[in-house]
C-alpha cells in the first residue's frame, strides 16, 4: 500500500510542478494541495498511509525539511535587512511575537482544561511562529508592497531562533519528573551546547567553502553539496549530545552566512567569493520540496485521525489562533507606523502555523506528555 502512496505523491509533485506558476496567482498553495492529497490517501480516504507503518520515516521527513529550511533562512538573514525593512521586523519580533505567545497561552486556559500549565505554553509557542515555506507566494507576489514582503521575510527567518529556545525549555518543563532531563540540563545542552556546536560547524563550513572557491579547487555542483552537509552534520552532532538539532541548524546558518559574507567583503575585488544565498540555493530548494511532501504525510497520518475525534473546544481555539491570537498583537505592535489597515490585516493574517508547528507538535507527541492526545489535536487543526 505504501508503494501506491509513493506513486500518488510523485504524481502530485509532477502535477503541481506543471501548474505551479499558474497556481501561484491563486489562493491554492503547494502545502494546501499536498495536505488535501494526504487526507485522501490516509485513514479517512484510501487508507494507504498510516503512522504505525513507519513512524521513523515520518519523523525523518518532517525534521529533515525543517532543518534545511531553518538553515537556509538563517544563512540568508543580514543585519542590513533589519535596516532596509525599517521598523517592521523589529516590531513584529520584539513586540508582536511575545504578545502572540502570551495571548495564545491565556486564551488556551479556559478552552483547553485537559492540559497543564506548560502544555498550554507549548501550544501557544508552537502556534506563534511564522513559516517561510507557507509564505513563498507572499514573498514573490509583486502586488504586495515591498516593505511588507521584505519585513515578513526577515521575520520568518529570524523567529526560528527566537521561538526555538522557548519551545525546548517549555517542553522540558512539561516533561520534567517523567525520567527526562530537567530545565537546567536542557538549557545547557539544547541552547548553549547546540548553539556553540552550530556556530562552530557553520563557520568551519564557510571557511572551507571560501578556501576552496578562492583556489578554484571545487566544482560548482559540489559546492552545493558541501553546503547541504553543514546543517546535516550539525543536526546529527547536536542530537548525539542530547541537544537540539534545530537550534544547532539555526546557529550554523547564522555562522555560515556571516562567514561567507565577511569573506566576500574582504575580497570585494575577487568576483569568486562565496555568496551564502547562492550556495544555499540547493539546500533551500530541497527543503521546499520536502516541505509539501511533509504536509502530505501530515494530512494522511496526523490530521486525518485527528479530524475523526474533533471537539468543539479544539475548533474554537483553532479559529481564535488563526485570527485574534496573531492579528491583535500584530495590530498593536504596528500602531503609529503609518501602515494602511489593509497592510496591517495582511501582515496579521500571514504567519502562525506551518511546517515548524507540525514538527514541534510531533516532538511533543513523542515525549508522551499527559495531555498528548489533546495537545496533538489542538496543534494539528490550526496547522492545517
Amino acid at each position: 500500500m505504501v508503494q501506491w502512496a509513493v506513486v500518488i505523491a510523485g504524481g502530485v509533485v509532477v502535477g503541481y510542478g506543471a501548474m505551479s506558476r499558474r497556481l501561484s496567482t491563486t489562493v491554492i498553495s503547494g502545502p494546501l494541495v499536498f495536505m488535501a492529497v494526504g487526507l485522501a490517501i490516509g485513514p479517512l480516504g484510501l487508507d494507504l498511509l498510516d503512522r504505525a507503518d513507519d513512524p521513523e520515516f515520518t519523523s525523518l521527513l518532517l525534521e529533515s525539511a525543517l532543518t534545511l529550511l531553518i538553515f537556509a533562512d538563517s544563512a540568508a538573514i543580514r543585519r542590513r535587512d533589519l535596516r532596509t525593512e525599517e521598523f517592521l521586523p523589529l516590531r513584529l519580533l520584539a513586540l508582536g511575537l511575545p504578545a502572540t505567545v502570551a495571548l495564545g497561552w491565556l486564551l488556551a486556559w479556559p478552552l483547553l482544561p485537559g492540559l497543564g500549565v506548560w502544555e498550554l505554553a507549548l501550544v501557544a509557542i508552537i502556534l506563534a511562529r511564522t513559516d517561510s515555506a507557507l509564505g513563498q507566494q507572499a514573498f514573490s507576489n509583486k502586488r504586495v508592497p515591498p516593505l511588507v514582503r521584505g519585513g515578513l521575510g526577515v521575520e520568518s527567518g529570524l523567529n526560528d531562533g527566537l521561538v526555538l529556545p522557548f519551545f525546548v525549555l517549555a517542553l522540558a518543563a512539561a516533561d520534567e519528573g517523567h525520567g527526562h532531563p530537567g530545565v537546567v540540563e536542557t538549557f545547557l545542552r539544547a541552547l548553549l551546547l547546540s548553539g556553540v556546536a552550530g556556530l562552530a560547524v557553520g563557520w568551519a563550513g564557510a571557511c572551507v567553502l571560501r578556501w576552496s572557491v578562492d583556489r578554484g579547487w571545487s566544482a560548482t555542483d559540489w559546492r552545493q553539496f558541501l553546503t547541504i552537509a553543514v546543517p546535516v552534520v550539525t543536526y546529527v552532532l547536536c542530537v548525539a549530545v542530547d541537544g537540539s538539532g534545530f537550534i544547532g541548524a539555526w546557529a550554523a546558518g547564522m555562522a555560515f552566512g556571516v562567514g561567507s559574507r565577511r569573506a566576500q567583503t574582504a575580497r570585494a575585488g575577487h568576483g569568486n567569493s562565496p555568496d551564502p544565498t547562492r550556495y544555499t540555493r540547493f539546500t533551500e530548494l530541497l527543503g521546499l520540496l520536502l516541505a509539501p511532501l511533509s504536509f502530505l504525510v501530515f494530512g494522511a497520518i496526523i490530521l486525518g485521525p485527528v479530524l475523526e475525534h474533533l471537539s468543539w473546544r479544539t475548533v474554537v481555539y483553532a479559529l481564535i489562533s488563526l485570527t485574534v491570537v496573531r492579528m491583535l498583537p500584530v495590530a498593536l505592535s504596528l500602531i503609529g507606523t503609518g501602515l494602511r489597515p489593509a497592510s496591517v490585516a495582511y501582515i496579521g493574517w500571514f504567519g502562525p502555523r506551518g511546517l515548524a508547528s507540525v514538527v514541534f507538535g510531533l516532538l511533543a507527541y513523542e515525549e508522551h506528555l499527559p495531555g498528548m492526545a489533546l495537545l496533538t489535536e489542538v496543534i494539528a487543526v490550526p496547522s492545517a
